[in-house]
């Protein structure tokens, strides 16, 4: 059975100026002239440029009144001149410094004297160090709530590539359970991932790929050498693509071979806790309420409480779209209300210290009836990607 989903359309330069419209909105609500995106997917989502950040500074400036002026190394005019020409991105006038003048002098001499600036939270240090520097830091506002509040209610359109994006991964998940075979290599199921990612049309898969066998599944992220499957070896595989930057994150935990009654029982307890948690998430409840939901569950069983082992050692799930971990996330202390449009994983994975660990991983989106899920949990330990 195959689960991928129709093709999806690119974001257009239409919905990225209606995002940009939005942002300006929100500048001047809150008294602000601009805020400068950095090369960080921020830049991408609005604008339509994906620039690898450096130590130079290529952004944009995104004014209260919708003016779009990118700022760029006068050597990468051409470039960035192409790229905002091309379909989905959107145009705007290139300001450009040398090597031997300030990039932060010319982001300032675009403002009105005193005039605020907001800053992509997701800059590097450098970014907000020179402009401080420059303009004062006094000048200066954390720009991260006002981009989260747009990119964490996505469109239809990202929906659409979310789902496209989820789907291969799904597939490509169950391709990889039937290729396994005693001997092989966690480097040799990252290469056969990467391989199915790239011929199922997302833009590979080893940039973000976790292979754990045996207690490796015990350490969330993985262990750190090359293991040899085992027969009977419990299997953890979390990986991803990306559908034109939006992300895909989906985990699969089951046995090669025969699970023992005390997996069975704890695989049970980790379905169970990811079903709660999708009840849970309405509209309007919290993103906590969510991870309590979870983690209650899981401690009534006697696991935990809280983050103790054995028991569930992180957050029930994080937002996802153009960066794999988004805001806002659930777990304990983030009072976000839920909104239809909202994107979450649902992961809350269980850990027995020096046995296995077991997370299925699966998203959903928040539609105006509620809850729906990208793609359908795990159907049952014996039949992962049963229906």
């Amino acid at each position: 059975m195959s689960f991928i989903a129709p093709a999806a359309i690119p974001i257009s330069r239409n919905e990225r100026r209606s995002r940009i419209e939005a942002l300006a909105g929100l500048l001047e609500a809150q008294g602000l002239e601009a805020m400068l995106l950095g090369s960080t997917t921020s830049l991408r989502y609005f604008t339509g440029l994906d620039w690898h950040p450096s130590e130079r500074l290529l952004g944009a400036l995104i004014h209260a009144d919708g003016r779009v002026e990118y700022v760029c190394p006068r050597f990468e005019l051409d470039k960035v001149m192409g790229l905002t020409m091309a379909d989905g991105a959107v145009p705007g006038k290139i300001l450009t410094w040398q090597e031997d003048e300030n990039p932060y002098a010319l982001v300032g001499g675009r403002l009105s004297s005193g005039g605020r600036l907001a800053v992509d939270e997701l800059v590097g240090a450098f970014v907000w160090l020179g402009l401080a520097r420059t303009m004062g830091q006094e000048r200066l506002v954390d720009g991260g709530p006002l981009t989260a509040r747009l990119r964490s209610i996505k469109s239809s359109a990202e929906i659409a590539l979310l789902t496209r994006a989820k789907a291969i991964t799904l597939e490509v998940q169950r391709r990889t359970r039937d290729w396994l075979q005693e001997g092989v290599l966690t480097s040799e199921v990252k290469g056969f991932i990467d391989a199915e990612h790239r011929r199922l049309g997302g833009e590979g898969g080893s940039w973000f790929c976790l292979v754990s066998f045996g207690d490796d599944t015990c350490l969330p992220h993985g262990g750190e050498g090359d293991r040899v499957l085992k027969a009977d070896d419990v299997v953890l595989i979390d990986t991803g693509t990306l559908v034109d930057g939006y992300h895909s994150d989906i985990t699969r935990t089951y046995v090669f071979g025969e699970p023992t009654a005390e997996f069975r029982r704890v695989w049970e307890h980790e379905k169970q806790a990811q079903a709660l948690a999708f009840e849970a998430a309405q509209l309007g409840a919290s993103c906590e309420s969510v991870d309590a939901a979870a983690r209650d569950y899981l401690t009534a069983q006697g696991y935990g409480p809280d983050y103790r082992l054995p028991g569930l050692p992180h957050r029930t799930g994080h937002g996802i779209g153009l960066d794999i971990h988004e805001a806002p996330n659930l777990v304990r202390g983030d009072s976000t209300v839920l909104q239809a449009g909202m994107c979450f994983s649902n992961e809350p994975m269980l850990v027995i210290p020096g046995q296995f660990g077991v997370r299925l991983e699966d998203h959903f989106y928040l539609t105006e009836q509620g809850p729906a899920w990208f793609t359908l949990p795990s159907h049952s330990l014996d039949d992962p990607f049963g229906v």
